[in-house]
């Protein structure tokens, strides 16, 4: 993730939830890829409240990086505890080949960063936190991210991303900001790589990855976009099918088995079965 960052420019960052969101987010293009809370949660059918432990999420990050090869930055909510939990997250993720481990400064029970009603710890027990994580880290980057703008105001956002940044947070992600204006006044009053996070229905408006570059930021999250897409393509197919009895009209809309095929790598493994059961049996006897 550091070396990618350090190319320059603006990255967009695919927001996945598994490891076939995984796939094709690597097969359109991208370079870099966010396993994102909200994402996961709703593929559990939970909301977004810390509901998922850490072993759900380090075997759901497993997945996806033994799928591909792509860095992965990994929501990891509030750390799950206090710093020495935070610690053991960072450990955890890191060893199933998290790039990237992101932690917030919401209380928990933690909310949705663009609803009402969250709350923020105070920045001396986040930076606790921080100073843990990368205490904990090898070579993973922290991504550190306070929700304090909607609460406290612009001026303490900004004072928890220096401070943040001074405990060892590689990179800051202020969340729900709420203009072009107040990204722009946020990247020049914080200096560190930025996250600016474009997802929808929220309190950001739409931004382009070009539009937030110039604004001063390095990574640009999707978060949710390809789960939303996916649901509402599900739920459309299976009214379809309901109403109609056949799927026969959404044919043009599908993925096709081939295209199926060739992103799991089908024909890899099915080339390698062909390869293991044709190989000679030496007796050892």
């Amino acid at each position: 993730m550091a070396e990618l960052l350090a190319t320059g420019g603006t990255i967009p960052v695919a927001g996945v939830f598994n490891p076939l969101s995984a796939l094709i987010a690597e097969e359109v293009g991208f370079k870099a890829l966010y396993f994102s809370g909200a994402a996961f949660s709703a593929s559990l059918g939970i909301p977004d409240i810390g509901l998922f432990t850490l072993d759900e999420l380090t075997q759901a990050v497993r997945w996806v990086t033994r799928a591909t090869s792509l860095p992965l930055i990994v929501d990891a909510d509030t750390g799950f505890g206090e710093a020495i939990n935070t610690y053991r997250t960072v450990k955890e993720l890191e060893a199933v080949g998290a790039a990237a481990i992101q932690i917030e400064d919401q209380v928990m029970p933690k909310r949705c960063g663009h609803l009402d009603g969250k709350q923020v710890v105070s920045p001396d027990e986040f930076c606790t936190k921080v100073r843990a994580a990368a205490q904990a880290r090898s070579s993973a980057l922290i991504v550190a991210r306070t929700d304090s703008k909607a609460i406290n105001g612009m001026d303490d956002a900004i004072d928890r991303g220096r401070m943040y940044l001074a405990a060892g947070a590689d990179i800051i992600f202020p969340e729900a900001l709420e203009t072009a204006g107040e990204f722009r006044h946020y990247s020049e009053s914080v200096s560190g790589p930025l996250v600016a996070n474009m997802t929808e229905f929220g309190k950001t408006p739409y931004l382009s990855v070009s539009e937030f570059g110039a604004l001063g930021y390095h990574l640009v999250i999707f978060p949710v976009t390809s789960l939303r897409i996916a649901a509402k393509s599900m739920r459309t197919a299976m009214r379809e099918v309901l109403e109609n009895g056949t799927q026969a009209g959404m044919l043009d809309d599908m993925q096709t088995r081939s295209e199926l095929y060739e992103l799991i790598g089908y024909q890899d493994y099915e080339g390698l079965d062909s390869k293991l059961s044709a190989s000679p049996i030496e007796s050892h006897l």
